[in-house]
């Protein structure tokens, strides 16, 4: 990393901060498995759509192991609004009899431990571990993957690469709260396709705004499919 974008980060953690908070609401959820259970869902999905279907999914299935024991089929009627809600519902069926059957009914607490379960990836891993448990951790999503890269604060080619980076570059106390600021940020101003840098207040420390035609939208960082995440 260049001296110049290392001295950046705290002005730009600074100005995040103030544009976005430090703290973000999460889903709805009594348990931990009900949250494990909303981040899984939000794959391919808005937070709206996702919280439209919970108070019906944890109504009908209260505890992870009524869904462990429910037909697919009842699961898939709770969810169907959310997408790829077939895929979701077999998963949230084989996660919960795992979360029973191998862990006593409580949500590991390891990423280890969350990846061994049926559609937990590392993305929905890190964030539930700093959602449920205040365990810091860098969530790399398409928009952390793409901005960090953009700023210049990553170089890696993939998102576990782009995570360790991040976790080096970032003060630990930043580490969660990263990925809501750069979603907010890249929905509303560092989007894929056209970024509008002549309205970004990360402007001055972006690495490759400076140098790219930004009125183009012809910036670098974008997630393929080696940035594919769950």
């Amino acid at each position: 990393m260049k001296k110049s974008t290392k001295e950046a980060i705290p002005q730009a953690l600074a100005w995040l901060d103030e544009t976005y908070g430090t703290q973000k609401e999460g889903f709805y959820h009594e348990q931990p498995w009900q949250l494990l259970a909303a981040i899984m869902l939000s794959a391919q999905s808005t937070d709206r759509q996702v919280e439209e279907v919970l108070p019906t999914l944890f109504s009908r299935f209260p505890t992870a192991e009524s869904v462990a024991e429910a037909d697919v089929a009842a699961i898939e009627d709770c969810i169907r609004s959310v997408g790829l809600y077939q895929t979701k519902a077999r998963n949230l069926k084989k996660c919960c009899a795992q979360i029973v059957e191998e862990f006593g009914g409580e949500v590991p607490k390891t990423l280890d431990g969350l990846l061994g379960l049926a559609g937990v990836g590392r993305k929905t891993g890190t964030l539930f571990l700093a959602d449920a448990y205040g365990i810091e951790g860098v969530t790399v999503d398409t928009h952390v993957f793409r901005i960090s890269r953009r700023l210049g604060w990553a170089k890696g080619k993939n998102p576990v690469q782009v995570e360790r980076e991040l976790m080096k570059a970032l003060p630990k106390d930043h580490w969660n709260r990263i990925n809501f600021q750069l979603i907010y940020h890249g929905r509303a101003v560092c989007r894929a396709r056209r970024a509008d840098c002549s309205s970004c207040g990360l402007a001055a420390w972006c690495e490759q705004g400076r140098r790219e035609t930004c009125g183009q939208g012809r910036l670098e960082g974008g997630c393929n499919r080696a940035g594919a995440m769950v």
